[in-house]
């Protein structure tokens, strides 16, 4: 496979990850919003929904933390999935001043949900390219994830 000549250097690069990431992250976003699962969910809302059910309780601050948010911002998204009872909040343990956030089993079903909808979408599209195609997206997988948290 050739290298489109645009993608050549860095800027261009960038360019073209750029265009594309984003049309595709529109893409599972309108088709998370068709399946009707979730409805009225943002995605910061749903991305925050996400981490906690991966990486379990976590304080607000925490959460605004890993999501890349600020912290008045996550309060914000906290009190919409709690009025929705996505998650509940608790006394931290060792920090009176702290609440601590826990996903409601609601909450776990509408993440895992989402997921097995978003990703058996994204499956079918794969499904689309060839082998060689779909090997050099496995080698830019962890890329992809390294440029996400940086």
């Amino acid at each position: 496979m050739t290298t489109p000549p645009q993608t050549r250097s860095d800027a261009g690069l960038a360019t073209a990850l750029r265009i594309s990431v984003s049309r595709l992250a529109r893409r599972m976003r309108a088709q998370r919003l068709a399946s009707g699962l979730e409805p009225g969910l943002s995605d910061t809302q749903l991305a925050a929904l996400s981490a906690l059910e991966r990486h379990g309780m976590m304080t607000p601050g925490e959460l605004a933390e890993h999501e890349k948010v600020q912290p008045p911002s996550m309060t914000r998204v906290v009190a919409a999935l709690e009025e929705r009872g996505l998650v509940v909040r608790a006394p931290h343990a060792s920090d009176r001043r702290q609440v601590v956030l826990t996903v409601t089993e609601q909450g776990k079903d509408v993440v895992r949900q989402s997921r097995r909808l978003r990703e058996a979408w994204l499956a079918q599209r794969l499904r689309e390219l060839t082998a060689e195609e779909r090997a050099l997206l496995r080698q830019a997988a962890p890329i992809l994830e390294k440029l996400s948290q940086s």
